[in-house]
């Protein structure tokens, strides 16, 4: 495979990864004070994601995936608040173990990511083009 295909390959995969990762980043802001459905029950569970890599078999390079998904197994936060529904007995409830700083450090790096990829693809593109357009004046 030509270097310029194998780049977009590899930039493919790093957009699936980082879209996949924004996906699981924006699900535990939405969820971060999501608390459970029943007086004592646990709230919301903040996801996690590993990447791994792969050799692509057609192209025979190295692109990065989703390895798992995962969930953090942290200790919740709880907060005394007698007027709650998911309060127990003792008026204390448990919240998610979501820690936004956290969250949208990780959104940040994965805009940043996913980005990158998108330029390396754009630049790409910009030297295939300009190869056929050389190609074509001879």
């Amino acid at each position: 495979m030509d270097p310029l295909s194998a780049a977009l390959k590899i930039a493919g995969s790093g957009l699936e990864a980082q879209s996949t990762r924004l996906r699981i980043v924006s699900e535990n802001i939405a969820n971060a004070r999501s608390t459970g459905d029943t007086p004592g029950a646990d709230p919301y569970r903040r996801k996690t994601i590993t990447f791994g890599e792969s050799v692509d078999r057609a192209s025979g390079v190295n692109t990065v995936n989703v390895k798992k998904l995962g969930v953090d197994e942290s200790k919740f936060t709880t907060e005394f608040d007698p007027s709650n529904p998911a309060a127990d007995e003792k008026g204390v409830v448990k919240l998610p173990n979501v820690n936004m700083l956290i969250e949208m450090a990780d959104m940040r790096e994965a805009n940043r990511s996913y980005d990158a990829n998108l330029q390396t693809i754009k630049q790409s593109r910009d030297l295939i083009s300009q190869t056929i357009d050389l190609l074509k004046s001879q």
